[in-house]
């Protein structure tokens, strides 16, 4: 059985209007990444204690550190990022989870500001720090493909997997990010599905863009789950809709959006009879 997972930050910045829309819908975890508008690495320790033990109560795991660590440019001091990279891993332990995402760097400069391509020793060499560093610890990185970072297409994101050659560093997949670097996400599942341990359900139309509910736009989500799930998977669907902003740094989808986005991946599961908690 999979498990149904959500950037909960997308419904309400509250914790409290999180887990109650995420237990109303069946979603067992969430991949932290803000609470009350705070990133998840800038948390205080007593925010931490506070936001694990109301978790705790309320049943709800955490499915990964929804982590910003790799969404700079390339060109910013390494040791400061390294540093944040730091918290990331502390936090995972922390609130005992073993997943930490992470991106691969814009450009010199910051988003659209130039070619990545010329930067790929600095991206292995950043990853393979971060891989050394975690290397005895009971945590992982899953990359997520992002447009304008280094791993922004499919090529690239084999690339930097094969090249790194660690179980620590595993993709996870996000269909939407593919369609709008105008990529099919079918073609580059079969470049990834082997170091796939972690899905973002989010899916766009390849004509502009716009993000839409599970199944409406291009993303090929239907048929890749269905070929995932004859792997054997038994790991998170995690949703991140962004139906209504879909930013940088964050998205928003509400309530009703929400409950409207994780009904639209449950009729693909249902359809396809793939069990997941009711």
């Amino acid at each position: 059985m999979i498990k149904l997972a959500a950037f909960a930050d997308e419904i309400d910045p509250s914790l409290d209007v999180q887990i109650e829309h995420c237990r109303r819908n069946s979603v067992t975890h969430i991949e932290l990444r803000s609470i009350d508008g705070k990133n998840v690495l800038d948390f205080t320790k007593e925010k931490r204690e506070e936001y694990r033990k109301k978790l705790k109560d309320a049943g709800i795991g955490i499915s990964a550190i929804g982590s910003p660590i790799g969404k700079v440019a390339i060109d910013q001091p390494f040791s400061e990022h390294f540093d944040r990279f730091k918290i990331a891993v502390e936090l995972a332990e922390f609130f005992q989870t073993g997943l930490i995402r992470v991106f691969s760097y814009y450009p010199a400069g910051g988003e659209g500001k130039g070619a990545i391509e010329p930067h790929r020793g600095e991206v292995m060499d950043r990853f393979g720090k971060k891989v050394e560093y975690i290397e005895k610890l009971p945590v992982a990185m899953v990359h997520e493909n992002e447009k304008g970072i280094w791993g922004e297409i499919g090529t690239r994101c084999l690339d930097l997997i094969n090249t790194i050659n660690s179980p620590k560093l595993r993709s996870a997949f996000d269909f939407a990010n593919f369609v709008q670097a105008k990529e099919k996400p079918l073609d580059n599942w079969k470049l990834l599905k082997a170091s796939s341990t972690h899905i973002h359900i989010k899916d766009a139309r390849m004509a502009n863009g716009h993000v839409v509910p599970a199944g409406e736009g291009d993303g090929d989500i239907e048929p890749i789950l269905v070929d995932l799930m004859k792997t054997g998977y038994s790991g998170f669907l995690t949703l991140e809709p962004h139906l209504k902003v879909a930013g940088h740094s964050h998205g928003e989808t509400g309530p009703e959006l929400f409950k409207t986005a994780v009904d639209a991946l449950k009729a693909i599961l249902d359809r396809n009879k793939i069990a997941y908690p009711a």
